[in-house]
């Protein structure tokens, strides 16, 4: 009763500070359905900022998600319908050492076996992913910067990670075998 009361509480107030223009909300439109993303501008400011800054170029409208593993991940925004890779901005800082960690819901950006190589690219956990967690300055260890968390649409999420997959050149086994577009990405409130 009272472990309700509290949820309910923290729900609240997660709703209302995110009402009141607290943290900034986006809209990922897909060709599968609807998520609303929660961004950490307070913990993550150089990755939400970059991220954000996509959005308002329009950059990740067409994109597609081009990983998606049932049960683990999906990952998008670097690529075009015709899977033609789209011209990035210039890599950022990582900040996984920003104390977030890698649990289901959660927004990361992707990145190469360079910490600091995060571009466009991002995925969303769909199981508490505890090996892309931050755990050192080495770069073996350094982990995936968590910038934000899905609040509406963690079924889109995973109807995406169930679909068919078939093996792509230059992107392994777990292409879907459709296209998965996001068709729109836009701010809801905030910055």
């Amino acid at each position: 009763m009272i472990r309700s009361a509290i949820c309910f509480l923290y729900l609240l107030f997660i709703s209302s500070t995110a009402a009141a223009g607290g943290l900034p909300v986006v809209l990922m439109q897909t060709s599968m359905g609807d998520m609303e993303i929660e961004l950490y501008a307070d913990k993550a400011p150089v990755t939400v900022d970059n991220f954000l800054h996509y959005v308002k170029d329009g950059f990740y409208n067409g994109t597609i998600f081009h990983r998606v593993v049932y049960g683990w991940l999906i990952q998008g925004g670097g690529y075009d319908e015709n899977l033609q890779a789209k011209e990035t901005r210039a890599p950022i800082k990582n900040e996984a050492a920003n104390g977030l960690k890698n649990r289901r819901g959660t927004i990361a950006m992707a990145r190469t076996s360079d910490p600091d190589s995060a571009d466009s690219q991002f995925f969303i956990n769909l199981d508490d992913n505890t090996s892309f967690n931050h755990r050192g300055r080495t770069p073996d260890r350094y982990g995936y910067c968590v910038f934000g968390h899905v609040i509406k649409g963690m079924d889109v999420a995973d109807a995406i990670s169930d679909v068919e997959k078939v093996e792509k050149e230059g992107f392994g086994t777990t292409f879907p075998a459709r296209l998965i577009v996001i068709k729109d990405v836009k701010i809801l409130n905030g910055n």
